[in-house]
């Protein structure tokens, strides 16, 4: 079953518009899919950077030696591109020098990737991020009755593409597979980490802490290493899309708490492998917290699907009032709660005189209208 990617149209929008698209995500989620896709309406050629032969062809700083490469055609995709040294200054070259070609470059770890395109391509890129499919995308491709299952899937099992193809039988397999085999390569490559041990057991205490506030010092202190160490190893998982961090809310230090975050994972398949728990939703004690990360995920990859940007934070008082999930935009401030099955809560009085805002129960009634953005 073919699944149509959101975001295919913003980046053929602004490949039309003149710009260079930058397209990251994480591994096996459909990056080079997506690109040959968008290539079938086009006149042109896709290129693997993972060769050795191209690499050493595109790190030449002559323009019509780039262009004489890149053969007939006007619109090019470099798939890996992070591979190709100064990257960023052979695109920049062969869109100043070309400019009717149409440029589309993947890469799956962005701190690596931003690092040789961001400064070359300033005003001339836009940057787009794919993540494992959206609960829209499958339900855009499902009968309504089928979405149940698809529901109770997606919070055990994740959204990678492949599990959709393959079925989800041997879910268990392929996301044990990926999550021991690439989940840490971009970060053990291109970083240099030399405490690949360290880095599991971070990662098993974040996913034991979705819908906690979680405190450096905290872990720092249960994996006996220093606070500057788990925090570039954080910086470094989220900037390879395995985690995304949520910052409180504080606009009135008197009664709110501050200094602690949340961390969610951008596939809650990758999340239940790391700590191996697969087992159903009737018998789980982390239904509440694996809700609460199903909501926020989905809600930011249809927003970003639509490269509509907003403020994403969590609050807490300092008499234990609280909101999962708080979003900035229009001026005004919008609170909302993650409840499993129907229930409803209460808003937190403190929250809404101070802050006059929006707030809504999420819970499995009204999730679809929440998530679509």
């Amino acid at each position: 079953m073919f699944i149509k990617r959101t975001i295919k149209a913003q980046i053929e929008h602004w490949l039309e518009q003149g710009k260079i698209a930058i397209l990251y995500g994480p591994r096996q989620v459909g990056k080079t899919t997506l690109a040959k896709e968008i290539l079938k309406d086009r006149k042109g050629k896709y290129i693997n950077c993972e060769n050795l032969e191209t690499r050493q062809a595109l790190e030449s700083q002559n323009a019509a030696q780039l262009r004489a490469y890149l053969g007939e055609g006007t619109f090019f995709v470099l798939d890996e591109a992070q591979r190709v040294e100064n990257i960023g200054l052979a695109l920049k070259l062969l869109k100043d020098t070309f400019p009717e070609l149409q440029l589309l470059a993947t890469g799956s770890s962005s701190f690596d990737l931003a690092n040789k395109i961001s400064e070359p391509l300033t005003g001339r890129s836009v940057e787009f991020h794919l993540y494992p499919f959206s609960y829209g995308e499958i339900a855009a491709m499902k009968e309504p009755w089928e979405m149940a299952n698809v529901l109770d899937s997606m919070l055990r099992y994740g959204s990678y593409p492949e599990l959709t193809q393959r079925g989800w039988h041997d879910a268990e397999l392929f996301l044990q597979n990926i999550s021991s085999n690439y989940l840490f390569r971009d970060v053990l490559e291109f970083e240099q980490v030399k405490k690949p041990k360290l880095l599991t057991n971070l990662l098993q205490l974040l996913a034991l802490q979705v819908g906690n506030e979680v405190s450096l010092n905290e872990l720092a202190t249960k994996l006996e290493t220093g606070r500057v160490t788990i925090s570039r190893y954080l910086d470094l998982l989220e900037k390879s899309f395995v985690i995304f961090t949520l910052y409180p809310l504080s606009r009135n230090p008197r009664n709110e708490i501050g200094k602690k975050n949340k961390i969610y994972f951008y596939d809650l398949g990758m999340r239940n492998a790391i700590i191996s728990r697969f087992n159903q939703l009737p018998v789980r004690d982390d239904i509440g917290a694996l809700w609460e990360n199903f909501c926020i995920v989905e809600r930011m990859k249809s927003l970003g699907n639509s490269m509509m940007y907003r403020n994403h934070f969590f609050w807490r008082d300092r008499r234990s009032g609280e909101v999962d999930y708080v979003e900035e935009y229009d001026g005004a401030i919008h609170g909302y709660e993650f409840k499993w099955g129907e229930k409803h809560a209460r808003p937190p009085k403190n929250f809404i005189e101070t802050y006059q805002g929006s707030y809504i129960t999420v819970n499995k009634e009204n999730f679809s209208d929440f998530i679509s953005g």
